[in-house]
């Protein structure tokens, strides 16, 4: 496949592109807000001396996505200082593009700067947009709230009351859990989502075998912020390829639908169905589900209705079927699923993908399939289920919203 073509199957998303020479060494990396569209104007035929140059020496080219242009801005900022293009100097050398600073102090403050200064501070970029670096920090902040202050106050400020600040300068939150805090973001910052991903994983089942389950629903929905905005790691064709040949499909998995369920308890269960096609989420065919005939906290009927509910009425109305349904779980979820779909006269692909390990499941072999972390298909799926999980619990916490405004009208 040549450059053009390879360009062609480029996502229509946010993202960072990485440009090799014929020794694969990375000599160039730009971030965009349509690969596609940024990547092909490289193609163009009127160029600069500078672009026609680098052009000339780029053999292959890369690309990572991003939620959304502004996490495209940081994991530009740390793939350029992990690999040090030739091609990207400008970035590399000039002292006026702002950077982020955590400041040196026993809680420390994040803000933007454009001043590197000698005072114990870390220092992260530069960046090429102080207002896209801006935006990249408040979406952080959402989900990692942290003091942006110059100097501790003796009250709590508006951004504790907006859930933005843990309110350090009053006491509401001890130096150890700042500082796991500013860790955390520090790894966001250098680019190492996976890694925190798997801390903050380790973490939230250890606070749930302590039976500590609101601490671990705040690491759970850490997790689910950070697969919003992570890097997608995946060629989607590659990808899809991949899939195809090992879960042995008769056809290739344009279409994939995935399920997911959240409740508490049983209270409030929902289900979601998200959609994927040729690897990229087609939000107008998400779906959800409340669940009606399950009352108590069974994962497995749960999914069997949404399952059942979802396709009783593409059948009904003679719509096209997925390649591939995706299901959150083991191997119960996926059998409960299957005796859905034969009750209903179906025949479609359908797997499971297992959290804790990553583990496939299929029911054409008995044990699981592992797949090596960046495998193009695995990395498919789990932007995926991790999608459907996201969607599953935005639709609970609406119903859950409702029940309580309900409650207090009613009280």
């Amino acid at each position: 496949m040549d450059i053009k073509e390879k360009i062609g199957l480029f996502p229509d998303s946010p993202g960072v592109y990485l440009m090799k020479d014929s020794s694969g060494r990375i000599i160039y990396i730009g971030k965009a807000l349509s690969l596609r569209k940024r990547v092909s104007s490289y193609l163009a035929r009127e160029l600069s001396a500078k672009t026609s140059r680098l052009m000339a020496n780029v053999v292959d080219i890369e690309y990572r996505a991003t939620a959304t242009e502004s996490m495209a801005l940081l994991l530009e900022a740390s793939l350029i200082k992990e690999h040090k293009p030739k091609y990207n100097v400008s970035l590399r050398d000039d002292k006026s593009f702002p950077l982020v600073k955590i400041t040196n102090e026993e809680f420390p403050a994040i803000y933007v700067t454009r001043k590197r200064e000698d005072d114990g501070a870390q220092y992260f970029g530069p960046y090429i947009s102080a207002g896209l670096l801006r935006e990249a920090l408040k979406i952080i902040r959402r989900n990692f709230p942290y003091r942006s202050c110059s100097t501790l106050p003796k009250k709590a400020c508006m951004y504790y009351r907006i859930k933005l600040s843990p309110a350090p300068c009053i006491g509401k939150i001890s130096k150890s859990d700042y500082a796991e805090t500013i860790k955390q973001i520090s790894l966001i910052l250098e680019g190492k989502n996976e890694e925190l991903v798997k801390e903050l994983s380790r973490e939230m089942r250890q606070k749930a075998k302590e039976r500590k389950f609101e601490e671990a629903a705040l690491l759970r929905d850490k997790m689910i912020a950070l697969n919003t905005f992570r890097p997608s790691l995946y060629n989607a064709e590659a990808a899809l390829n991949e899939l195809r040949e090992v879960l042995r499909l008769p056809v290739m998995p344009r279409r994939i639908e995935a399920f997911d369920v959240s409740n508490i308890l049983g209270r409030q269960a929902t289900a979601s169905m998200v959609s994927f096609y040729n690897g990229l989420a087609d939000k107008d065919n998400y779906r959800r589900f409340r669940i009606k005939t399950v009352k108590q906290s069974d994962d497995y009927k749960m999914m069997a209705e949404a399952v059942h509910r979802r396709y009783l009425r593409l059948k009904e109305e003679n719509l096209p079927l997925p390649d591939l349904i995706l299901v959150d779980g083991g191997r119960g979820q996926l059998c409960a699923a299957k005796k859905e779909l034969e009750g209903l006269g179906l025949v479609i692909s359908i797997v499971s993908l297992a959290k804790r390990e990553e583990e496939i499941y299929t029911l054409f072999i008995p044990r699981p399939i592992r797949l090596k972390n960046n495998s193009p298909a695995l990395r498919l799926l789990q932007c995926i289920r991790d999608e459907s999980h996201r969607f599953a619990l935005k639709y609970h916490r609406l119903l859950r919203k409702k029940r309580f405004l309900n409650e207090e009208k009613s009280g």
